[in-house]
């Protein structure tokens, strides 16, 4: 059977087929360099399994309070070993990688201290939590993000960010200057891009913040948000000075196969402030079903390495066919990466809306669903989002997003394997050119 048929009834042109070949061959040496990490990776969560002696035992149901469930103890030494990580929360409870990095703010800060972010404003979920803007007296309401909701700000716990230089990298001199703050007492910073077109910050330039920060305030707590970022690099932001990351299960550590939850790794003795948050003072981490999840989880965790080099050749395929249809594409084909993400700038609110349209009419779900944008909570501006996915709003299931703003920027992520990224890219591009929004 040719290629052409394979496609059958998804109304992808030769055109479009024979670009996006053409990509593809011209990607294999990349391709084949994807393989010896996740080839270390797979090994790495093996051994943890095999360390922590792993048994179907651990995948009981237990109910109440969850206390003795040997399930979840079993998990969490698991992703504190993966991450070379004194302990672990790893929770059913946690409902998104907004509400791990919630409380770790939350838990961790106390009144009178402040955070420091190094990578300028986090992502818009975020933004409630930790107050931007900051200063709620001079702020028009319609502006206010946060007040009353139990952010920081009504804690009297401070915000502060340091934003990236020009090129999108951490601007260390900013970064010294804003350490002379004497109430800094957690710094963070955002791997994944968010948002923005600016770069995913990479472990070796998290290792080289973390020993800067270090040399100055040893004192200080830092924080990474993980999301997108697990096993695309041989190490983790835990590996090389970060004291605490935070991450979500329905992203690329569930491999697509965790139907909720997230996770935090670090210290020790923040893991337990933070367990204090997620449930109550005197409880901490001691109660929390799992609800029988921990099957699910550790065979996504499991997975994860593959699914996450999927979705990574997913990514960059991305970035070459719609670089050859002419848009502003980031990163860039040589660019280090640090996400799965793949910024395509489509420059008009058709355009980003016709994306959309091709991602989820491939979706193994709701494949027949229009996406629309919609006032999503916790964001500013309205979001259209395609994700016909099996765990819904699993962004390691293949998905594009973006705000309704200039420069109406789609993200393409996830596939849970490449030849369905594949197609999304193809059907994607060929939404545009029906459109008369590209030309192939």
């Amino acid at each position: 059977m040719d290629e052409g048929n394979k496609l059958a009834g998804f109304g992808i042109s030769a055109a479009v087929l024979s670009l996006t070949n053409e990509c593809e061959s011209q990607l294999a040496s990349r391709y084949e360099a994807l393989k010896a990490t996740c080839e270390a990776n797979q090994y790495k969560v093996l051994a943890a399994f095999a360390k922590n002696r792993l048994s179907d035992t651990h995948f009981a149901f237990t109910t109440g309070y969850g206390y003795d469930d040997s399930g979840r103890e079993v998990t969490e030494k698991i992703f504190a070993d993966i991450f070379g990580t004194e302990a672990a929360l790893v929770r059913t409870q946690i409902v998104s990688g907004t509400h791990a990095l919630s409380i770790v703010f939350t838990g961790i800060l106390r009144p009178g201290e402040k955070l420091l972010y190094c990578t300028g404003a986090p992502y818009d979920s975020l933004w409630s939590t930790v107050g931007v803007p900051v200063n709620f007296s001079t702020t028009p309401p319609e502006l206010r993000h946060g007040e009353g909701q139990g952010g920081l700000a009504d804690f009297d716990i401070g915000y502060e960010q340091v934003d990236l230089t020009e090129s999108g990298l951490i601007d260390f001199p900013a970064l010294e200057k804003a350490l002379e703050d004497p109430d800094i007492r957690m710094a963070a910073i955002q791997r994944a891009t968010g948002y923005s077109e600016r770069p995913a910050i990479t472990i070796e330039k998290i290792a080289e913040w973390a020993r800067f920060i270090k040399e100055r305030r040893p004192e200080i707590i830092l924080m990474a948000d993980n999301c997108y970022g697990e096993f695309i690099e041989l190490q983790e932001p835990t590996n090389v000075g970060v004291d605490i990351m935070a991450g979500s299960l329905i992203k690329n550590p569930g491999g697509g196969l965790a139907l909720s939850g997230g996770y935090v790794a670090g210290r020790s003795d923040l893991i337990e402030k933070v367990a204090y948050r997620l449930t109550c003072p005197g409880i901490g981490g001691e109660c929390g079903l799992t609800f029988g999840q921990t099957r699910t989880i550790l065979q996504g965790l499991f997975l994860a390495p593959r699914t996450v080099m999927d979705a990574l050749k997913g990514a960059i395929l991305c970035g070459a066919v719609f670089k050859q249809l002419g848009f502003h594409v980031f990163p860039g084909l040589d660019d280090l990466r640090s996400d799965i993400i793949e910024t395509v700038r489509l420059g008009t609110t058709e355009g980003l809306i016709a994306f959309c349209k091709g991602i989820q009419s491939v979706s193994p779900v709701d494949a027949f669903v229009t996406p629309e944008p919609w006032e999503m909570p916790g964001y500013s501006d309205k979001i259209i989002m395609a994700s016909g996915a099996f765990v819904s709003g699993s962004s390691i299931e293949l998905s594009a997003d973006g705000p309704l703003r200039e420069p109406y920027n789609a993200y393409f992520q996830g596939g849970l394997t490449y030849e369905h990224a594949k197609l999304g890219v193809m059907s994607a591009a060929q939404h545009l050119i029906n459109e008369g929004l590209a030309k192939a």
